[in-house]
Order: C-alpha cells, then structure tokens, then sequence
C-alpha cells in the first residue's frame, strides 16, 4: 500500500494466450479461476483492475477462423463478435461470487488527449468506489491503426499509471524472464528481480516476438514494465496457465519475476507526457541541447535543434533525440514544424518548455 488509509490498488492484466485456453482447461474455466482469485482480493479490501486480451480469439473461434487475420476490417470484426462473449463468460464468473464488473473499452487516442486521460481516469476511479471490478480492453472494434496501442501490455501499464496503482501483475505463458529465450537458449538464466530502470534498459536483448494469438510477446512486457516502474508501480510477471499463480502473486509470494518501481517516479503530469502522448514528429539535438534537458533540467531552445522530422502544429507532441538517435524524452512543442524549421539554430526562441517535457 501507498499509505494507510487507501487499499492496495492492483491492475492484472491477462493475455490472449491464457484465454484461448486448452481442451483440458477451456475459456470459461480459466476466467472463473481468475475470477475466484480476484473476488478474494477485493473482499480482503484491495482495489482491482483487470486488462483483458481474448476478444479477436473468441471471435475467431466462433467463426471457425484457423489463424488470426491480418486485414485491419477482419480484425475489428472478429474483435465486434467475441467481445461480447468475452464479457458475457466475466459477467457470469464474477457475478456468481458477488462482484460485479463493467466493460471499459479504449483506444490509444483516449489517453493520448490530456482531457480524456483525466476523464477515463475518473471514470475507473469512480467504479473503484463502488466496488466495481473495471474489466478494460482496447476498442479493437474502432481503433484505427494509428490509434492502436498494438498491444494489452502498453495498455495495462497506462491503465495502473492512470488508477495510481501500486502493483501491476502480467500474467503470461512464461513462469518469468529469463536472460534469453529457454525455447531456444538451454543456457537461458532465470531472472527473479530486475532493481531499476537502468538493470531493466540492459535486458532488451533477451525479448522475443509474440505467438499467433497475442499480440505482445517479452518485448512488450518489458517496455510496459518501463512505463509502469518509472511511475511507482512495481510490476510482477508470472505463469498465468497455473491456475494457483495470481493467488500467491496477491499474497506477496516470490514467484515470477519482480520489476521494482522507481526510487524518484515521475510526477503525474509528467507520466502522461512520457507514455501516453502519440509525437507527430521529432527534433534532432546537439549535444549541447541534450546536456541542457539531461543535467539542468532546462526548456529545449531553437539553437539546439539540428533537424526536424514530421508534420506538427504548435501544442502537438514530439521525440526529442539526441545525435545518435537515442531518444531522449518526449514534449509538447510551442512552434508548429513550418514555423520552427526557419528558427533552427537560432538563440533565444524556446521550442519545447521544461514543464512540457518528460524524459525518458
């Protein structure tokens, strides 16, 4: 817990491999388990999330479609015709325990607008206050490709960065990380804590691509493990299959992987600006303009901007990078890119405000 007097607050979130299920253990039997678990957390008091995947691969299922399609329309589609079933088998799971939950669908363009960040935030909030168990997809249904998260795990993290969540669990088809794929790999390590961002930054090269049916795989989880530790949030990954798992994960057990938060999270508004905005485009510093954003904390000025990339207007977000193309943090920037590329170089004009900008 943050503090004695509010609940722990968790966000679970589940993927599409889990769902689909096996033969020996069906859809409906994994969500009623997940149900059973997340039903004793909420009457020990704790405030529950839970991210779901699964609606394109019960559409698909229903249909009889054998692999995922690729089409953005098949896609929404399919997602149209198993997102209902998906609720129905939460609805009846949950229900028979006593809880109830309400269906929360949003694209990456709710968030991305700092108006509606605030007002899905409050919605959550207010279900919270109920008792209510928000049950939180993507709208595949609608999302277009540019206002796709691509994956639950980016929404997952956005979503417990959004509730103020003290814990964010992943729960996958691995037991935990390893140093490299042990599908592979025999000499693969397992991994049982990583302790900051920089330990966390050095493990990009063990992450591998998602299966058929998930749209993740390591390298999402990790990135969403970035967004969530870098704004407080510890995050645990673990073995979803195992139906005992998200019991001793609630209980605090050692299993899995732990991700631990940061020792000097970012503020709220700065959280929003590292992860939830969608640039538009990207300025190109020099050296002397990175030094000034990294070590004094300063506004980005005109005269360290070497080049532009993108089309924006003033108030739209962009990447900030350095020479070699890292990058550096991400703003809102005070010029629109017509104006800006006659004022490169120039002293004295401020592009992007230190309080509109969030470093990575």
């Amino acid at each position: 817990m943050t503090g004695s007097s509010k609940p722990c607050r968790r966000v679970v979130k589940v993927g599409t491999s889990l769902l689909r299920g096996t033969p020996e253990r069906p859809t409906a039997a994994v969500i009623a388990d997940l149900a059973a678990s997340l039903n004793r957390a909420c009457r020990r008091g704790e405030a529950i999330t839970l991210v779901t995947s699964g609606a394109v691969g019960l559409g698909c299922a229903h249909l009889a479609i054998g692999t995922r399609p690729t089409a953005v329309e098949a896609l929404q589609a399919a997602a149209a015709v198993g997102q209902g079933q998906l609720m129905a088998l939460y609805q009846d799971a949950f229900a028979v325990r006593g809880l109830t939950v309400a269906q929360v669908l949003l694209t990456r363009g709710d968030l991305a607008s700092r108006r509606r960040f605030q007002n899905a935030r409050r919605t959550l909030e207010q279900l919270l206050a109920w008792g209510v168990v928000p049950v939180v997809n993507e709208n595949d249904t609608l999302a277009t490709d540019e206002l796709r998260f691509g994956d639950n795990d980016t929404l997952s993290a956005l979503v417990a960065v959004a509730v103020e969540a003290d814990e964010l669990i992943l729960l996958t088809d691995v037991d935990r990380l390893y140093s490299g794929d042990p599908r592979q790999d025999a000499s693969a390590e397992p991994i049982e804590e990583v302790r900051d961002l920089e330990e966390l930054a050095r493990l990009s090269h063990v992450a591998a691509g998602g299966g058929q049916w998930g749209t993740g795989g390591m390298t999402t989880k990790l990135a969403a493990a970035r967004i969530a530790t870098s704004s407080g949030i510890r995050v645990r990954l673990a073995d979803g299959r195992d139906p005992n798992v998200l019991d001793a994960l609630l209980a605090g057990d050692r299993v899995g992987t732990i991700f631990q938060p940061a020792i000097t999270p970012l503020p709220d508004r700065k959280r929003w600006l590292a992860h939830a905005l969608l640039p538009k485009g990207s300025l190109w510093l020099d050296a002397g303009a990175e030094r000034a954003l990294v070590e004094r904390g300063a506004s980005l000025l005109a005269v360290g901007v070497t080049a532009i990339e993108g089309l924006f207007v003033a108030r739209e977000p962009v990447r900030l990078l350095s020479q070699d193309g890292r990058e550096l943090g991400r703003g809102l920037t005070a010029l629109g890119s017509a104006e800006l590329r006659g004022l490169i170089g120039r002293a004295g004009v401020e592009v992007v405000h230190r309080d509109q900008l969030a470093l990575l």
